[in-house]
């Protein structure tokens, strides 16, 4: 990349729109998505009795298998929601930013 590109793209205000608004963003959906995972863990740590109680008579299937379930669920739609908003939001104004820099 050509160094005079490089500084009017980082001096463009559209750029440090994106760069802040993805990095903000990336750490919210970080945050939820540890939030989830960290309280399965502790939950297992200090109820590991609750987990193994099963859904219902005669079946083998328990709560922590379905919560385990649930967090792996819950990454999937976590990741479709950042994919939504990037390609509507973030590539929007990466486009920009391109088309500015030439």
């Amino acid at each position: 990349m050509q160094p005079d590109l490089a500084a009017r793209i980082q001096a463009d205000p559209r750029f440090q729109e994106l760069v802040s608004k993805r990095s903000k963003y990336n750490w919210t959906m970080a945050i939820i998505m540890m939030i989830i995972y960290y309280a399965f863990i502790l939950f297992i740590a200090f109820n590991p009795t609750a987990l193994a109680a099963k859904l219902g008579e005669g079946t083998v299937m328990s709560v922590g298998i379905l919560t385990g379930f649930l967090v792996i669920i819950a990454a999937f739609v976590l990741t479709g929601i950042y994919v939504r908003r990037a390609n509507r939001e973030f590539d929007t104004l990466t486009a920009q930013i391109k088309e500015n820099a030439k």
